[in-house]
Parts: structure tokens; C-alpha cells; sequence
């Protein structure tokens, strides 16, 4: 970030200074485990606030005990965001799906078409799933569901899909909207 404290998006805004000393510490943790802050936690970081809801909500739906893998969120993320045409969204989760699988075409293919990768069918119906609830919501009935228990997804795991799928609707629509500049480190990871 440059000295001004202009934010990676593209609305004039800046991040509070000083910032408090839970967002350093986080910010630390980040860099430790990262080796980077993730720019959509530094555009958040205009107002503390939001920056807490944010990564509590995220931190909830993408890292919490969960019948689905992290992978199998972070493909949801990659598939959604794509379906978006979220570049923030599809780089970020890009990059954490090819380091989670240690497979560097899987976000590729899931990007350009998941129904190519080779990924189980199982996985298949949940970005199925994924795909219709962001594009159709309205159309979803008991049968949608009723294809993902038969996979062997559980009423818990099947929320999981859902929270996943409605929080990446919403961020792909406020990294999109403030033009949110991915992380340059993230297009070389897990290549």
C-alpha cells in the first residue's frame, strides 16, 4: 500500500490511521501465514466495522467446521465468482484452489467450465447447485436438494453450499463494484 493510504479499489476512501491495534495484530497474522494481506481486507479497512463483519462472516463460511472441505468451498468461490465475472474473486480463490488441490489447471477449469474438470460427481452436482442458485435462485425446489442428499450431502452441508454461495454473491458484487485490484502475488501461487 502507498504512503497516502490510498485503498486497492477505486473509491476515494482511506484506511483509518492509526488502525486499531486487533486489525495490526490480524494484519500480522496474515503476512505470517499468507505473506500478504489480502487487498480485500485492506478495502474494508476504511471503517473497522465492516472490516470485523466481513472477516467474522468469511471466517465463518470458509475456515469453520464444515462437512465441506475447504477445497470444495474454495471451489465454490472460484465457480460463483466466475459465473460473476469477478476478477478479485476468481484470482484470490484461483490461487487457494490450486495450492489446496496441488493441481494448478483445477481453477482453470473450473473458471472456464467445471462440468470438464476432473473432479468427482458428487462435486460436479454441488457446483451444479452453486451455479443454479446464483444465476436462478428463484428456481430452486425441494428436488435441487433432494439430488444432493442422494450424493450424500447432509441438510448441514447443504446449508454450508448455500452460505458459501450467497456470501460470494455478495462480495463478488462489492469487489466487482469498487473495482477491487486482486493481489499480485496470487497469480504465481500454486504454479
Amino acid at each position: 500500500m502507498n504512503n497516502d493510504n490510498k485503498l486497492p479499489i477505486s473509491l476515494n476512501l482511506k484506511q483509518v490511521n492509526p488502525l486499531p491495534g486487533r486489525i495490526k495484530k490480524y494484519f500480522d497474522v496474515c503476512l505470517e501465514k499468507l505473506g500478504l494481506i489480502p487487498n480485500v481486507l485492506l478495502a474494508y479497512s476504511h471503517n473497522t466495522d465492516k472490516l470485523d463483519t466481513f472477516t467474522n462472516m468469511y471466517n465463518e463460511i470458509m475456515l469453520s467446521d464444515s462437512g465441506l472441505s475447504k477445497l470444495q468451498r474454495e471451489m465454490i468461490a472460484v465457480v460463483v465468482s466466475s459465473l460473476n465475472k469477478c476478477f478479485y474473486c476468481q484470482v484470490a480463490h484461483g490461487a487457494s484452489t490450486r495450492e489446496l488441490s496441488s493441481n494448478p489447471e483445477l481453477s482453470e477449469e473450473l473458471i472456464m467450465n467445471y462440468n470438464i474438470a476432473n473432479i468427482t460427481e458428487k462435486d460436479k452436482l454441488m457446483l451444479q447447485f452453486s451455479e443454479k442458485l446464483t444465476l436462478y435462485s428463484h428456481t430452486i425446489e425441494d428436488n435441487d436438494r433432494d439430488l444432493l442428499r442422494k450424493a450424500g450431502f447432509a441438510d448441514e452441508d447443504i446449508w454450508d453450499i448455500i452460505s458459501v454461495v450467497g456470501f460470494f454473491n455478495m462480495s463478488n458484487r462489492i469487489a466487482s463494484g469498487t473495482k477491487m485490484i486482486p493481489n499480485k502475488e496470487y497469480h504465481s501461487a500454486g504454479r
